[in-house]
C-alpha cells in the first residue's frame, strides 16, 4: 500500500500513469473501501474516468501533497515521498516560480533554464556568505559555502561532485562553485590566484568542449580540479585533472556537432596578421570541421573568443611565442586532414606529389616532405631478424592519419593541462582544498560504443559512492536522535560494477583479446557470451545480434555495439610517424613528444599534472619500463585513474549537484517531464528519495511540531514540558506507533503522516472559520436589519415634517400680503409728502447759497492781497541775504588761501635746512617729549570734543524743545486755516450745485410728468438688463479667477517641484562626492592596514633586523606623519625594527613590487637627506654672514633695554607711590589719581615701545646689509650702499676713522629713513586735510542748495523742512561722535589689557635684572614689595604646559592605555580632546611649530593605533569618534575665524590660536573622524548582522500568526524563540546599547542620527536581501510580522526623538515588500495598486517577491503567472537598476556639523586617575 487506506476518501487527491505527462492528478469522486478493484476518478479536465486496481499487488495510486507543501525548497520536506510528488514540484518550481535549484536531501538538483538569469553577481555571493546552507533559498553559492563552512569547521578536505547529462549544465555549474571560492575566500597573495583559477576555463572549454546535438558547449572530457587553501582559508592554487578526453571528435563530427571551439576560433580569425604564416581559411574548407555541417553557433563570436582565450593564456603565463606555437600544430592538424590519399592498387597508397596540405603541414610541424609522405602510406615489420616496410591501403593509410591528428591533440591537450596546473601551482604550503568534479553523465544513444561503456562505467562506482554516503548519513542522524535502527534497503550496485572491473569481467576480457595476435570484437563478444550470459542477470544478449551485449545498470539497461571496442582500447600510433614527429625543427613539437615511446598507448584520458594524487598513464621512469607497461589499453588506465578518482573522493566530504537538462530543443523555461524522470533515475535522486522514504523522511523539532499543531490541541493538553505535550497529543491523533518515533530533539514521521496531520489541522481550522463566518454573517444580517428599521423611521418623521412645514407656509404667506399692502399704501402717502418739502427746502437752499458766496468772493480776494505782499517781501530780503553771503565766503577763502601759502612757503623752507634735521633728529628724549606732548593734546582735544559734544547736545535739547512748541503751533493754526479754507469751499461748491439743480428743476419740471412713468419702465428694464450682465460678468470673474488660481498654483506647484528636483539632484551629487571621497579614504585606510600587515608579517619572517628610521621633518599629510609616529614609536618601545626580507612564501610579483616600492622610497630619502644638507649649509652661511652684525647688534639692544629698564623702574616708583599714597577705596577706580598715572605712564610706554621696535628693525637690517655688502664685493644687487661709499672706505686707512665713518654713514641712512616717514606722514595729514577740506566744501554747497529749497516753500513748510534737516544732521553727529566714543572705549579696554602684560613683564624683567645685576647690599637698599598691582587672583588661560619629553607619556597615558569602560566612564564627554587641545594652545601660544606638529602627528596616529587593536569594540570606537570630532571643533571654533566665532563667549574669543593657522590638520582630522566613523558602522554591523534575521524575519514577535511548514534534511533555522535565539528585543536592546554608549560619550546629536540612520539601512538591506532569497518567508502571516517589528522600530525612533534623522525612510523597501505579501493580489486594479504602491521596490525585487510568496495554510492562494506578467508588462517603462539585491556594505556618506562647546576651557579640571601630573595649567 502506498499510504493508509483511510486516506482514499471523497475529493482526495491521487497521481495515476499517464503515457504523455508520465503522471496525471485525479481526484476521487467516491470513497475507497477495502476490497474495492478499481477507483472513480475525475481529472483535472473534468473527464470521470474508472481506474483498475492491479489485482496482485492491489497498490493504490500515489496520494497527491497538499498545496501548501507544494514548490517547497527540499523535495525532503513533501509529506509524500514518490516520483510523481518530485516531477510535479520541480515543475512547479521551475515553470511557475522560475527558480531552478532545488534541494533533495544532501542533493542540490539544477535545472538548466536556458536562459541568462541575474542570480551569480557578487552581491548574491555575498548574501550567501556565512549563511547556514538550509536557511536561504537553494543555490549552487549555498553548496559551495557549505563545502567552504565545513572544510574550515571540521579541517576536512571537500568534494563537490557536478553530474548530469550533456547540456544539463554540468561545466556552468562548476564555473560558478569556483567563481564562488575565488570571490569570497581571496588569495593569499597578491598574484591574484583566484583570477587564475577562473581564467583557466575559458582555455579548456576552447580545447575541450564543443557543440553537440544537446548542448552549444558540451565537456568531451572529464575533469577534477582541487582549489588549494593555506591555513587561513585563502586560496593559492589549484591543480586540474581531466579524464576521457573525445578524441575521436578531432576527425569525426555528427550532423549539427562541431568539432573542438578552438579549431572554428583559429579559422575565423584566419584573416589576422600573426595568423597568416597559419595558411588557415574559412572552417568548411577543412575536412576536420566540416563534417557536422554546422560550423557557426548562433549568439558565439569565434573571433571575440579567441581573444578571450588568448587573454587567458597570458594570464596563466603562457606568453605569446608559446601560443603561436600551440597555434601553429593546430593549425597543423586541420592541414592533417586534408592530406588526400589515393590508391595506388588494391593493397597499398600514395599521397600525389607536392600536396599543398601535406607542404603546410610538414611547413608547420618542421618535418621532411618526404619522410611524412611515405610513413603516412607504409608502416614497418619488424620480426626477430628482419625488419619490413609494407604498404597500407588506402582506408588504412587514412585511419593512421586520423590516428596520428587524434595522438597529436591529446598530446597538445596534455600539454596544455601541465602548464595550466604549473600556473596554478604555488610554493605555498597547502592546508586543505576542495575538490569540483566535472564528469559526464550516465549516456545511453542509438549505438553505444567504447566511450558510453567507459561513462556508465565511471557513473556506477559515482552512484556507488553516493548511496554508500546517504545511506551513511541516514544512519548517523537515526544514532544521533536514539532512535530504533532497522536496515533499509537500497539498491547497490556492486554486482554491476564486478561484472565491468573484476577478474574474468569485462574490462579484464577485453584486455585478454587486445593481446591476442588475431584478436577481434566478435571473437570477444563471444567471449562475454560465453563467460557472463548464464552466470550474470544483469548481463543480456540482443535478440537479433551477435556482436552486441546489454548491461543493466543502476539507470537504465544500455546496449553496447562490440564494432571498434578492441581498436578504441589499443587506441595504436603508427611509430615510425611519431619518430618523425620525434625528429622536427619545431621545438615545442618536440617537447610535446619528448617523452614519446616506441608502440606507445597514447592517453585515451589525459591527466592533470602536479599535485597531491595526480594521475598519469606515462611510464613511470623510476622503473625498468617494459613492453608491457608500454601497451597498458585505455580501459585499464581508465579503470586505475577511476579507482584512484574515487579514493580522492572518499577521502574528502562530499556534495552533490545533480543537472537536468529540462527539454531537448533548449528552449527557456520548457519542462518536458519525460526527459525530466529519465534524468532523475539515471542521476540517483529517486533512490535518494527511495531511502528517505523507507524510514522516518518528516522530522520536526518538538518545539516547531508544538507552533505548528497547537491548535489541535486543548487548552488542559498543554504542559509546561512540550515534549511530553507533543507525546500525549500524537499519541491522541495517531493510533498506530509505528508510524512515528520520539527521538532527542526531533519527532520522526512515517511518510503520509504529515499530510495527514496536516489535513487534521485543516478540518479544525475550517470549523473555525465556519464559526467565525456564522457569527460575522449573523452580525451583518442583525445590522442591516436595524439600519433599514433606522432608515424607516427617519423617512416618516421628514414626510410628517414635510406636511407641517406646507401648512406654516400657507399661513405665513396670508400673513404677509397683508403687511404688504399696508405698507404700500403708506408708502404712497409718505412719498408725495416728501415731493413737496423737498421742493420747499430746495429753494430756501439756493437763497441762503447766493448770499454766502458774496460774503466768501470778498474775503478771498483780501486774503490773497496779503499773500502775494508776503511774497514779494520774502524775496527781496533773501536775494539781499544771497548777496552778502557769497561776499563774506569769498572774502573768507582768500584770506585762508593767503595763509595757507604763507605756512606752505615756510614749511618748504624748513624742509630744506640742514637745521630743520638736526632738531628732528635731536634725540630720541626731544621724540619721546614731543610724542608725550602730542598726546597730551590729543587728550585735550578729545575732552574739548567731549566738551563740546555735552553743549550741543544740551543745545539740541533746549533748540529742539523750543522747535516742538514753534511747530506744534504753526501746525495748530495750520489746521484751522485748512478748516476754514474747506468750509468755504464746500459751501461755495454747495451754491454752485444748488444753481444747476434749480436751473435743471425749472427747465425739466414741464416735461417730468409726461415721461416719468415710461422713463421708470425703461430704467427698470435696463437695471434687469444690467443685473444679468452683471451677473455673467461675475461668473466669468470667478471662473478667470478660479483658472488663474489654478494655473498660478500649478506653476507654484511646478516651479516648486522643479526646485525640489534640482535640490534633490544637488544633494545626491553631493552625496555621491562625498561618499566617494569617504570610500576613498577607507580604501586607502584599508590599503595602509594591508601595508602594515605585511611589514608585520615579513618582519617576523625575518631575522635580519635594521634600526629604525626617523624623520626629521613632517608635513600634513596623515601618511607621512603616521609613517614618522610609528617609526618613533617604534624606536621608543621596541628598539629596533626588523628588515623586510623576502621569504619563500611571497610571491613573485609582490616581492618585485616591494622592492620597487623600497627603492623609490630609499631615493626620496636620498634627495630629501640632500636638500636638507643644502639647506643647512645655507643656513650655516647666512649665520656666519650675520653673526658679526648680531653681535653689535646684541650690544647696542643691550644699552637700549638697560636704559629702558631704568626708565621702567622710574616708572614703576612713581606708580608705587602714588598707589601707596592713595591707599582709599577708590584709589584704583577709572578718574583716580592713580589711575590717571597709570595710564599716562602706558601710553608713553606703548609709544615708545613703537618706536623702540621700528629702530630697532632698522638698525639690524641695516647691521646685517652691511656686513653682507662687505663679504659679498661682487654683487652690487645686493649692496645698500652707492658706489662712492665703497671708494670713501677703501680709501679710509685708519681704523677707527673707519668705524666712525660707517656709524656716520648708518646715521644718516637712519636719519634718511625717519626723514621719509615724516614726509610720508605730512602727506597723509595733507591728503586728509585736503579730503576734509573737500567735504566741508561739499557739506556747504549742499547746505546752500538746501536753504535755497527752503526759501521756496511756504513758511509753514518751509520750517517743518528746516527742522528735519537740523534733526538729521544732529542725528548723524550724533552717530559719529559715539562710534568714536565706541572706538576710544575699545582702544582703552586694550590699553588696559596690554597694561596688565606689560605690568607683569616689567615686574618679571625688573626682578631678572635686579637679582642678575645687582649687588646683594643693592638688593637690601631696594625694596621689593610682593604685589606691584592690586588685581584678582591668577586667572587660567585655558593651556596646558608640558615638556618636549613627556609628549609620548601624554599620548600613552590620554590615548593609548585610556579604557573607555574603566576610568573614561567618570569624566566630562570629550575630556581627552579638551586636554589634547589645550595642550596645543599653549604650544601656539609659546609660538613653538614644532611641537604643534609633533603633538597634532602624534595624537593622529595615537588614534589609529588604538582603533587597529581595539577596532572591533564598540565603545573603544564610539569614544574616539566623539573625542576625535571634539577635538575638530575645538580646532574650529577657536581658530579665530568668523564663521566659527560666532557663538563663542567673550571669554571663549579671547583663547583663539594666535600663531598658526591649523586649516591643513583640520582636514586631516576630519578625514581621520571618517575613518572612525566607518570602523564604527563596521563594528556595529558586525554585531547587528546576526541578529537582523533571526529578529526581523524568524522570530515570531506576535506568537501564533504563522505556523511553522515542514522542512526537508536542510533545516532552517528555528523561528521559534528558544535560548540563544536573537530577537526582535535583543535588536532593540543593543540599539539602545549604542545609543546611550553615544550619548555617554558626548557624540554629536547629528552625528549621532547619521549612524541611527546607517544602522536602519543595515537592518533594512539584510532583512529585504534575506526575504529575497528565502521562500518560506514570502507570506501573508510573515509579511504582518514584519510589519510589526518595523512598528515597533519606528516606536524606538519616537522615543528616542530620532524620528527626522531619515532612519525611517532607509526601511521603505522593506515596508512596501512586507505591504506587497499582505495586499491582494489577483485583479488588474490590485496589480495596479501595487505598481503605485511600490515605488521604494525594483522591477526585479516585486517580480521575485511575487514569484516566491508561498500559503502557509490552504486558505491561501498562490500568485498567478498571468498576474506577475501583468506587473511586468506595467513596470516595464521604469528607469532602474537591475540589481535585486540591496548593497549591505553601502555606507551613507558622514558629515560633522560644527558644534562648538559652551564648556570654558579655563575651568577643566583634570582627574588624578588619568595620570597627567606632569601638565601644568597656565
Amino acid at each position: 500500500m502506498a499510504a493508509s487506506e483511510e486516506l482514499y476518501t471523497k475529493s482526495a487527491r491521487v497521481w495515476i500513469p499517464d503515457a504523455e505527462e508520465v503522471w496525471k492528478s485525479a481526484e476521487l469522486t467516491k470513497d475507497y473501501k477495502s476490497g474495492d478493484v478499481s477507483l472513480q476518478l475525475m481529472l483535472e479536465d473534468g473527464k470521470n474516468i474508472e481506474h483498475k486496481l492491479d489485482p496482485k499487488t492491489r497498490n493504490l495510486p500515489y496520494l497527491r501533497n497538499p498545496d501548501i507543501l507544494v514548490g517547497e525548497n527540499d523535495l525532503t520536506a513533501l509529506s509524500y515521498l514518490h516520483e510523481p510528488a518530485v516531477l510535479h514540484n520541480l515543475k512547479v518550481r521551475f515553470i511557475d516560480s522560475k527558480l531552478i535549484y532545488t534541494y533533495c536531501g544532501i542533493v542540490l538538483v539544477a535545472i538548466n533554464p536556458y536562459e541568462t538569469l541575474p542570480i551569480y553577481g557578487t552581491d548574491i555571493i555575498n548574501a550567501y556568505s556565512g549563511q547556514n546552507m538550509g536557511d536561504m533559498d537553494p543555490h549552487i553559492f549555498a553548496v559551495a559555502e557549505e563545502a567552504y563552512k565545513q572544510m574550515a569547521r571540521d579541517e576536512r578536505n571537500q568534494s563537490i561532485i557536478v553530474s548530469g547529462e550533456s547540456g544539463a549544465g554540468k561545466t556552468v555549474s562548476a564555473k560558478y562553485a569556483m567563481r564562488y571560492f575565488a570571490t569570497v575566500s581571496g588569495s593569499a597573495s597578491e598574484a591574484n590566484v583566484e583570477e587564475k583559477v577562473l581564467a583557466s576555463n575559458p582555455i579548456m572549454e576552447a580545447i575541450g568542449n564543443a557543440k553537440t546535438t544537446r548542448n552549444d558547449n558540451s565537456s568531451r572530457f572529464g575533469k577534477y580540479i582541487e582549489i588549494g587553501f593555506d591555513n587561513r582559508y585563502r586560496i593559492i592554487g589549484a591543480n586540474m585533472r581531466t579524464y576521457l578526453l573525445e578524441k575521436s571528435r578531432v576527425v569525426f563530427q555528427a550532423d549539427e556537432e562541431r568539432n573542438y571551439h578552438i579549431f572554428y576560433q583559429l579559422c575565423a580569425s584566419a584573416h589576422l596578421p600573426e595568423f597568416k604564416a597559419l595558411k588557415l581559411s574559412s572552417a568548411n574548407d577543412f575536412l576536420y570541421t566540416r563534417q557536422g555541417r554546422s560550423p557557426v553557433i548562433d549568439g558565439v563570436d569565434d573571433t571575440k573568443e579567441l581573444c578571450t582565450t588568448r587573454n587567458a593564456f597570458s594570464l596563466l603565463g603562457i606568453n605569446e611565442s608559446y601560443q603561436m606555437g600551440l597555434f601553429q600544430v593546430l593549425a597543423a592538424i586541420l592541414h592533417l586532414g586534408n592530406v588526400e590519399i589515393k590508391d595506388r592498387d588494391a593493397d597499398s597508397s600514395v599521397i600525389p606529389p607536392n600536396n599543398r596540405h601535406l607542404m603546410a603541414f610538414c611547413e608547420l610541424v618542421g618535418v621532411t616532405y618526404q619522410d611524412m609522405s611515405q610513413w603516412l602510406c607504409h608502416r614497418k615489420l619488424k620480426t626477430a631478424t628482419e625488419t619490413y616496410i609494407k604498404p597500407l591501403p588506402r582506408l588504412q593509410a587514412t585511419n593512421a592519419r586520423d590516428a596520428l591528428s587524434k595522438h597529436i591533440y591529446a598530446k597538445l591537450f596534455n600539454w596544455i593541462v601541465e602548464h595550466v596546473n604549473k600556473a596554478l601551482v604555488t610554493n605555498v604550503k597547502q592546508h586543505s582544498f576542495i575538490g569540483v568534479l566535472d564528469i559526464y553523465g550516465f549516456e545511453t544513444f542509438e549505438i553505444n560504443s567504447f566511450e558510453q561503456f567507459c561513462i556508465n562505467y565511471a557513473n556506477e562506482k559515482l552512484q556507488q559512492q553516493f548511496n554508500m554516503h546517504v545511506f551513511k548519513l541516514e544512519q548517523e542522524e537515526y544514532m544521533k536522535e536514539q532512535i530504533p535502527w532497522t536496515l533499509i534497503d537500497f539498491y547497490d550496485n556492486q554486482p554491476c560494477i564486478n561484472l565491468i572491473e573484476a577478474k574474468m569481467g569485462v574490462l579484464d576480457l577485453l584486455d585478454e583479446e587486445c593481446r591476442m595476435p588475431k584478436g577481434s570484437d566478435d571473437s570477444w563478444a563471444q567471449k562475454l557470451y560465453n563467460t557472463h550470459l548464464k552466470t550474470c542477470s544483469l548481463f543480456e544478449k540482443p535478440r537479433m545480434s551477435n556482436r552486441a551485449f546489454i548491461i543493466q545498470h543502476f539507470a537504465d539497461k544500455v546496449e553496447y555495439q562490440c564494432e571498434g571496442f578492441l581498436e578504441k582500447n589499443k587506441d595504436t600510433v603508427n611509430e615510425e610517424q611519431i619518430n618523425v614527429m620525434k625528429a622536427s625543427k619545431f621545438d615545442l613539437l618536440v617537447e610535446l613528444f619528448q617523452d614519446e615511446e616506441k608502440a606507445t598507448s597514447p592517453t585515451g584520458h589525459v591527466q592533470g599534472t602536479g599535485g597531491r594524487t595526480r594521475l598519469s598513464i606515462k611510464p613511470d621512469k623510476s622503473r625498468d619500463t617494459s613492453s608491457k607497461e608500454h601497451k597498458k589499453t585505455v580501459g585499464c588506465q581508465f579503470r586505475n585513474s577511476l579507482q584512484m578518482l574515487m579514493d580522492t573522493l572518499n577521502a574528502t566530504t562530499p556534495h552533490y549537484v545533480r543537472c537536468i537538462k529540462p527539454n531537448d530543443f533548449k528552449l527557456a523555461f520548457s519542462f518536458d517531464p519525460k526527459r525530466a524522470v529519465q534524468q532523475l533515475r539515471a542521476c540517483g535522486v529517486l533512490e535518494t528519495i527511495r531511502i528517505s522514504a523507507a524510514g522516518f523522511p518528516s522530522r520536526w523539532t518538538y518545539q516547531e511540531f508544538f507552533s505548528r499543531y497547537r491548535v489541535l490541541m486543548k487548552q488542559k493538553d498543554v504542559l509546561a514540558d512540550k515534549k511530553l505535550t507533543c507525546k500525549n497529543v500524537l499519541e491522541k491523533l495517531v493510533q498506530d506507533q509505528d508510524k512515528y518515533q520520539f527521538g532527542k530533539t526531533k519527532i520522526f514521521f512515517r511518510a503520509g503522516q504529515v499530510a495527514y496531520l496536516e489535513k487534521l489541522r485543516a478540518d479544525k481550522l475550517r470549523a473555525a472559520c465556519i464559526r467565525i463566518q456564522k457569527t460575522i454573517r449573523c452580525w451583518l444580517a442583525r445590522k442591516k436589519y436595524l439600519r433599514k428599521r433606522s432608515a424607516a423611521i427617519t423617512i416618516q418623521r421628514f414626510t410628517r415634517g414635510y406636511q407641517a412645514r406646507c401648512l406654516a407656509k400657507f399661513l405665513r404667506r396670508t400673513q404677509a400680503a397683508t403687511i404688504i399692502q399696508k405698507y404700500q399704501r403708506m408708502y404712497v402717502e409718505r412719498k408725495r409728502y416728501k415731493q413737496k418739502q423737498a421742493a420747499a427746502l430746495a429753494m430756501q437752499t439756493i437763497l441762503r447759497a447766493y448770499m454766502a458766496r458774496q460774503k466768501y468772493q470778498a474775503l478771498l480776494r483780501e486774503h490773497k492781497a496779503v499773500i502775494i505782499q508776503k511774497h514779494v517781501r520774502g524775496w527781496l530780503a533773501r536775494c539781499w541775504y544771497k548777496r552778502c553771503l557769497e561776499a563774506i565766503v569769498y572774502l573768507q577763502c582768500c584770506i585762508r588761501r593767503m595763509r595757507a601759502k604763507r605756512e606752505l612757503k615756510k614749511l618748504k623752507i624748513e624742509a630744506r635746512s640742514v637745521e630743520h634735521f638736526k632738531k628732528l633728529n635731536k634725540g630720541m628724549e626731544n621724540k619721546i617729549m614731543q610724542l608725550q606732548r602730542k598726546i597730551d593734546e590729543q587728550s585735550k582735544e578729545n575732552r574739548l570734543v567731549n566738551e563740546r559734544l555735552v553743549s550741543l547736545e544740551s543745545s539740541y535739547t533746549v533748540e529742539s524743545e523750543r522747535m516742538r512748541g514753534e511747530l506744534s503751533r504753526l501746525r495748530g493754526v495750520e489746521e484751522d486755516a485748512k478748516n476754514k479754507a474747506n468750509q468755504v469751499s464746500s459751501l461755495l461748491e454747495e451754491l454752485e450745485r444748488l444753481k444747476k439743480e434749480l436751473s435743471a428743476t425749472q427747465q425739466e419740471k414741464k416735461t417730468i410728468e409726461d415721461w416719468a412713468q415710461s422713463y421708470r419702465d425703461e430704467m427698470e428694464k435696463m437695471v434687469a438688463e444690467l443685473k444679468d450682465q452683471n451677473g455673467l460678468l461675475k461668473k466669468e470673474k470667478d471662473d478667470l479667477n478660479r483658472l488663474i488660481q489654478e494655473q498660478s498654483q500649478q506653476m507654484t506647484e511646478k516651479m516648486t517641484r522643479a526646485i525640489a528636483e534640482e535640490t534633490q539632484q544637488l544633494e545626491t551629487d553631493l552625496n555621491e562626492e562625498r561618499s566617494r571621497y569617504q570610500n576613498l579614504l577607507s580604501e586607502h585606510l584599508r590599503l595602509e592596514e594591508k601595508y602594515d600587515d605585511l611589514k608585520e608579517e615579513m618582519a617576523l619572517s625575518s631575522n635580519v633586523s635594521k634600526p629604525g628610521h626617523r624623520r626629521t621633518d613632517s608635513t600634513h599629510s596623515s601618511n607621512e606623519s603616521e609613517y614618522t609616529y610609528n617609526s618613533e614609536y617604534a624606536e621608543l618601545e621596541d628598539g629596533t625594527r626588523g628588515r623586510e626580507d623576502v621569504t619563500r612564501g611571497i610571491d613573485t610579483s609582490l616581492t618585485l613590487k616591494l622592492q620597487k616600492r623600497v627603492t623609490e622610497l630609499e631615493q626620496d630619502k636620498q634627495l630629501l637627506r640632500n636638500e636638507l644638507e643644502n639647506r643647512e649649509e645655507q643656513l650655516q652661511r647666512a649665520s656666519a654672514m650675520a653673526r658679526g652684525a648680531e653681535l653689535e647688534y646684541e650690544s647696542l639692544k643691550r644699552q637700549e633695554l638697560e636704559s629702558e629698564n631704568k626708565k621702567l623702574k622710574h616708572n614703576l616708583e612713581e606708580m608705587r607711590k602714588s598707589l601707596l599714597g592713595n591707599a582709599a577705596t577708590g584709589a584704583g577706580a577709572p578718574g583716580s589719581p592713580a589711575y590717571k598715572v597709570l595710564l599716562e605712564q602706558l601710553s608713553a610706554s606703548c609709544e615708545e615701545l613703537e618706536v623702540r621696535k621700528e629702530e630697532v628693525l632698522i638698525l639690524r637690517s641695516q647691521l646685517v646689509s652691511q656686513k653682507e655688502a662687505m663679504h659679498h664685493k661682487d654683487e652690487k644687487e645686493t649692496m645698500t650702499e652707492p658706489s662712492v661709499y665703497k671708494d670713501d672706505v677703501s680709501k679710509l686707512k685708519d681704523d677707527e676713522v673707519k668705524q666712525a665713518y660707517v656709524g656716520l654713514k648708518d646715521t644718516n641712512r637712519l636719519l634718511e629713513h625717519q626723514l621719509q616717514t615724516q614726509r610720508r606722514t605730512y602727506d597723509n595729514e595733507v591728503e586728509s586735510l585736503r579730503s576734509e577740506l573737500q567735504n566741508v566744501k561739499e557739506e556747504n554747497n549742499r547746505q546752500q542748495q538746501l536753504l535755497a529749497q527752503n526759501l521756496q516753500l511756504p513758511p509753514e513748510a518751509r520750517i517743518e523742512a528746516s527742522l528735519q534737516h537740523e534733526i538729521t544732521r544732529l542725528t548723524n553727529e550724533n552717530l559719529d561722535l559715539m562710534e568714536q566714543l565706541e572706538k576710544q572705549d575699545r582702544t582703552i579696554r586694550k590699553l588696559k589689557k596690554q597694561l596688565k602684560v606689560y605690568s607683569k613683564r616689567i615686574g618679571e624683567m625688573g626682578a631678572g635684572q635686579t637679582e642678575g645685576q645687582t649687588s646683594p647690599g643693592q638688593m637690601v637698599d631696594e625694596p621689593i614689595h610682593p604685589v606691584n598691582i592690586p588685581r584678582r587672583e591668577k586667572d587660567f588661560q585655558g593651556m596646558l604646559e608640558y615638556k618636549k619629553e613627556d609628549e609620548m607619556k601624554l599620548v600613552k597615558n590620554l590615548i593609548l592605555e585610556l579604557k573607555p569602560r574603566g576610568v573614561a566612564v567618570n569624566l566630562i564627554p570629550g575630556l581627552p580632546a579638551y586636554i589634547l587641545f589645550m595642550c596645543l594652545r599653549h604650544a601656539d601660544y609659546v609660538n613653538d611649530d614644532q611641537k604643534v606638529r609633533t603633538l597634532l602627528t602624534s595624537t593622529i596616529n595615537s588614534i589609529k593605533k588604538i582603533l587597529k587593536k581595539r577596532g572591533d569594540d564598540f565603545e573603544t570606537v564610539s569614544f574616539w569618534l566623539a573625542n576625535t570630532c571634539r577635538f575638530l571643533h575645538c580646532l574650529k571654533q577657536y581658530s579665530g575665524d568668523e564663521q566659527f566665532m560666532k557663538h563663542n563667549t567673550s571669554r571663549q574669543n579671547e583663547h583663539c590660536l594666535s600663531n598658526f593657522d591649523l586649516a591643513e590638520y583640520r582636514q586631516v582630522i576630519s578625514d581621520l573622524a571618517i575613518q572612525i566613523y566607518q570602523q564604527l558602522i563596521k563594528c556595529m554591523e558586525n554585531i547587528l548582522q546576526p541578529m537582523i534575521v533571526s529578529g526581523m524575519l524568524e522570530h515570531e514577535t506576535i506568537q501564533g500568526v504563522s505556523g511553522v511548514k515542514p522542512t526537508g534534511l536542510r533545516k532552517r533555522t528555528s523561528s521559534i524563540a528558544d535560548e540563544g535565539t536573537y530577537t526582535l528585543d535583543s535588536i532593540l536592546r543593543q540599539l539602545s546599547a549604542f545609543h546611550s554608549t553615544m550619548c555617554q560619550h558626548g557624540t554629536d546629536p547629528e552625528l549621532i542620527k547619521q549612524v541611527v540612520k546607517q544602522q536602519f539601512y543595515i537592518i533594512g538591506a539584510v532583512t529585504l536581501n534575506n526575504l529575497l532569497l528565502r521562500k518560506d518567508m514570502c507570506s501573508w502571516s510573515k509579511g504582518m510580522q514584519i510589519r510589526y517589528n518595523v512598528s515597533q522600530l519606528e516606536e524606538w525612533l519616537r522615543d528616542k526623538g530620532l524620528m527626522t534623522c531619515g532612519a525611517k525612510e532607509t526601511l521603505e523597501p522593506l515596508i512596501q515588500a512586507a505591504q506587497l505579501l499582505q495586499v491582494k493580489k489577483k485583479t488588474d486594479e490590485d496589480a495596479e495598486a501595487i505598481c503605485s504602491m511600490c515605488h521604494a521596490l525594483t522591477t526585479a525585487q516585486i517580480v521575485k517577491v511575487l514569484n516566491l510568496y508561498t500559503p502557509v495554510n490552504e486558505f491561501e492562494e498562490r500568485v498567478s503567472v498571468a498576474f506577475i506578467r501583468t506587473i511586468q508588462t506595467r513596470l516595464r517603462d521604469r528607469c532602474e537598476s537591475p540589481q535585486l539585491l540591496m548593497d549591505t556594505k553601502m555606507i551613507y556618506p558622514v558629515t560633522f556639523p560644527f558644534n562648538p562647546s559652551c564648556l570654558a576651557l579655563e575651568t577643566i579640571q583634570i582627574p588624578s586617575s588619568l595620570n597627567l601630573g606632569f601638565l601644568t595649567r597656565v
